[in-house]
C-alpha cells in the first residue's frame, strides 16, 4: 500500500448516534476516508454481495476495512462476519468488531470467525471519541492494506 491511499470503510452500525460518532471522529482527526454506512446485517450483505439482481461491491470496488457491530437487526453481526469470511472474494478484508458487548462468548466467537480486532464501545461519548481517534490512526495511518485485488 502506498501511504496516503484513500481507504474505503464499510460501517455496519444500527445506532445512528454511534455511526455519527465514528464518522465525526475520523473526520475530525483527519483520518476520514470514504465511509459507506448501512444500518443492519442484511443491508451489509446486500452491499457486499448484491441482491435483487444487483451486483455487490465485492466484485468491483470492495471496502478496504469493515467496522461491524454485533447486535444488528435482520442478520446478526456474527452471521455477517461468518458470511464475509466464508467468501473467498471477501475473506481478506480486515473486519473490526465495534460493539457494546464485552461478553467473553462474543469476543471468542468474533475471533473464531475471523475478526481481526474486537473493540468494546465505551459508554461515554468522550471515551468513544478517543477510541475512534486511536482506531483511525492505527488502521488508517499506520496499517498497510494490499493494493488491488488480493484474491
Amino acid at each position: 500500500m502506498t501511504r496516503g491511499k484513500a481507504v474505503k470503510i464499510l460501517l455496519v452500525e444500527d445506532d445512528a448516534a454511534h455511526a455519527e460518532i465514528v464518522r465525526r471522529n475520523l473526520r475530525q482527526h483527519r483520518v476520514a476516508n470514504r465511509i459507506d454506512h448501512v444500518a443492519d446485517g442484511q443491508a451489509a450483505l446486500d452491499y457486499l454481495f448484491g441482491a435483487d439482481g444487483q451486483t455487490g461491491c465485492i466484485d468491483g470496488s470492495p471496502p478496504d476495512l469493515i467496522l461491524l457491530d454485533l447486535r444488528l437487526p435482520k442478520v446478526d453481526g456474527l452471521e455477517v462476519l461468518n458470511r464475509i469470511k466464508a467468501d473467498p472474494r471477501a475473506r481478506q478484508i480486515p473486519t473490526v468488531v465495534l460493539t457494546t458487548s464485552a461478553a467473553e462468548s462474543d469476543l471468542v466467537s468474533a475471533y473464531s470467525n475471523g475478526a481481526c480486532s474486537y473493540l468494546v464501545k465505551p459508554l461515554d461519548f468522550e471515551s468513544f471519541g478517543s477510541l475512534m481517534k486511536t482506531f483511525g490512526y492505527y488502521w488508517l495511518a499506520w496499517n498497510a492494506f494490499p493494493d488491488g485485488d488480493a484474491s
